[in-house]
């Protein structure tokens, strides 16, 4: 049964895959033609790894018994006939798991103990030490075996409070309601696991889907990395709350502490309105029932602070029931048809949309290297034909004067190697003093003072002062960084101008400017981490283990943001010498074609008019070639065939 999400995803696909065998193709056309130097490659190449490695994180949170993993099995996986993420009464899903597709790796379940909180390390680094996890294979054409090893991301295990407490499960501070309960033995029943990566060929994960599925309050509060790093740089964040008792006090609390988007306007929040079956009611028409479901939509639209259009009634059972029984009328009725239009029109569209810009900027500057380099090609070839018509009924000593003018021509274009060899020393000088500051090194200093308050204590209360002044002197480096950039772009600026009256060269720095972002994201990197160290926030921060773990997700988020800028930078230069390289390799060529010819025209006087007729040819090729450019970079743009809109209506009681 098709559905609006996996349509807008497989169509995403199939552009991806297009588009990979477009620029393969691209890269062939290029190479066979001379035109793939150094710079164009590396577009090639950035280009390339861009759309293959594009992943799309849809985030699931809620507290515990909503209904998260029913509505996960009713959207992705309900093509196996069965539940694959253990769902039913209670808690299920124990410890935060991750569904997605790494083709270097089989078909696995990995899980890591939830005794590595007593240790420092992130859930990043912990990833990178794969003798941590414990692994089992995935018989992925096997649905019962699925279902049975994916139970394992609700397993759990009874310790006493000292060591509930120390995991971060039990906080003395928090209400009864609020706290797993206690056993006859003074027991605490808490995850086996502390995460879950599922590695699984799905055909939605092999295309890049990213599945989170979050456990309750107790878990995003006790792994901040979740809820400072994973949760807020997913594409998508569904929340979910039941429709039979509206938006909870515990709903209330995960919602503003880790979710409640900073604009109005942003539209990567949806909230499911889950289990609108549980309203159905026999002794109510199905417009008394309609009517039920909307006034609760809308209380939980005005109480998180949404538009009610953000809010949609889902019956994630019903929907998974359904699929799996192909009832139409079921399916319309469950709403899960709309949240999946809402998912994929809203969310996927709005990804996609700035995937494709994204690209089509990286095309663009594409074709602008290579129709700057056969422009070099057109300009040579008109002195060339300039030179030879000059030639026309000559004698063999104009001839010889003309061989020695290119001569002499040539030596001075050589002196310009020394020019080129001291513009790389300062700009790789000036690029290194850069990339330092953009460093690991030139954070950790910066941190050192807001780590120091997390390290002490009892109650930070000096915390949020040092998160301040950390930020103000993480805004200095980015300022000045942006001013050393400046810098670096005016001096290669200067410098090809200089090179190109000099030389003839026709070398231009690229317009778009890599670090423009820098400034905005460490801003909502600084918006997005302050709350946590908040009043609200003050008890947990009290915990050693917490407050830790924050400052390691915090660095880990500002060394992405600068490396990412760092890489850029490195990039924006690197396509400036490389485009030095390939002018300079190009006009060596160009004089040793025009001696050459003019050494065969002093050989034959019939070589003349082959020369000139050789060039008006060359001419015609450098047309074709740019036409040809043109449409190959228009047919990498063109957009996926357009999917026919699948029907949804309102849910509607089936009784």
């Amino acid at each position: 049964m098709a559905t609006p999400f996996n349509a807008q995803f497989d169509q995403h696909g199939h552009w991806r895959r297009d588009f990979a065998r477009q620029l393969h193709h691209l890269r062939d056309w290029l190479s066979g033609h001379e035109l793939l130097d150094a710079a164009v490659d590396e577009r090639l190449q950035r280009l390339q790894a861009q759309v293959r490695g594009d992943k799309v994180m849809v985030a699931f949170v809620a507290e515990f018994s909503r209904g998260k993993s029913e509505l996960i099995n009713a959207v992705f996986f309900a093509s196996y006939g069965r539940r694959l993420m253990p769902a039913g009464a209670g808690r299920t899903t124990m410890c935060p798991a991750e569904l997605g597709w790494d083709e270097g790796l089989e078909p696995s379940l990995r899980l890591l103990p939830i005794e590595t909180r007593e240790h420092a390390p992130s859930l990043a680094e912990w990833r990178l030490r794969p003798e941590a996890w414990q692994q089992w294979p995935l018989a992925v054409d096997d649905g019962a075996q699925l279902a049975a090893m994916l139970a394992k991301v609700a397993e759990t295990r009874r310790v006493p409070l000292s060591q509930a407490r120390a995991w971060g499960f039990w906080q003395d501070e928090a209400s009864t309601d609020e706290q797993p309960r206690v056993d006859a033995l003074g027991l605490v029943e808490v995850p086996m696991w502390r995460h879950a990566l599922i590695n699984l060929p799905h055909p939605l994960l092999r295309e890049g889907l990213v599945i989170l599925d979050t456990p309750g309050l107790n878990a995003v509060g006790a792994e901040p990395e979740l809820a400072v790093n994973l949760i807020p740089q997913a594409h998508a964040v569904v929340f979910l709350i039941a429709a039979d008792t509206g938006v909870t006090q515990s709903d209330l609390a995960v919602w503003r502490a880790h979710l409640a988007p900073s604009d109005s306007a942003d539209l990567s929040r949806l909230v499911v309105l889950n289990k609108i079956d549980t309203l159905w009611d026999r002794l109510s028409t199905g417009q008394q029932v309609h009517a039920q479901i909307q006034r609760q939509r809308t209380a939980s639209a005005e109480t998180l602070g949404l538009c009610v259009e953000r809010v949609l009634p889902v019956s994630a059972q019903k929907g998974l029931v359904a699929k799996i029984g192909n009832e139409a009328a079921l399916l319309r009725a469950s709403g899960l048809m709309a949240f999946e239009q809402a998912l994929s029109e809203g969310i996927m569209g709005q990804r996609q949309s700035v995937l494709r810009a994204a690209v089509a900027s990286g095309v663009a500057h594409l074709q602008t290297e290579v129709v700057r380099r056969l422009t070099i090609r057109r300009r040579d070839l008109d002195d060339q034909m300039a030179e030879l018509r000059s030639l026309r009924g000559k004698n063999s000593s104009v001839i010889a004067a003309m061989r020695a003018r290119i001569e002499q021509e040539q030596a001075e274009f050589d002196a310009s190697a020394a020019r080129i060899q001291a513009l790389r020393a300062v700009q790789a000088r000036m690029l290194q003093a850069l990339l330092q500051s953009l460093g690991a090194g030139a954070i950790e200093a910066r941190l050192a003072a807001l780590r120091e308050a997390l390290a002490r204590a009892g109650l930070k209360f000096g915390a949020r002062k040092a998160y301040v002044a950390t930020f103000a002197q993480l805004r200095g480096v980015v300022d000045q960084v942006l001013s050393d950039a400046a810098e670096l772009q005016q001096m290669v600026v200067a410098s090809f101008r200089a090179l190109n009256a000099e030389f003839g060269f026709s070398l231009q720095a690229t317009a778009s400017w890599p670090l423009q972002d820098l400034a905005r994201d460490l801003g909502q990197i600084e918006r997005g981490y302050l709350h946590y160290l908040g009043l609200g926030h003050a008890l947990q921060l009290a915990r050693g283990d917490y407050s830790q773990r924050l400052i390691r997700a915090l660095a880990q988020r500002l060394a992405g943001v600068f490396g990412a800028a760092g890489q850029e930078m490195a990039l924006w230069s690197q396509s400036a010498m490389a485009q030095l390289d390939a002018q300079w390799t190009e006009r060596k060529r160009s004089f040793t074609r025009r001696i050459e010819a003019v050494d065969r025209i002093q050989l034959a006087a019939s070589s003349l008019v082959e020369r000139i007729a050789e060039i008006d040819a060359a001419e015609h090729e450098i047309t074709a070639l740019t036409q040809q450019l043109a449409q190959l970079c228009e047919q990498l743009l063109e957009p996926p065939a357009a999917q026919p809109a699948l029907a949804t209506q309102d849910p509607t009681p089936v009784i």
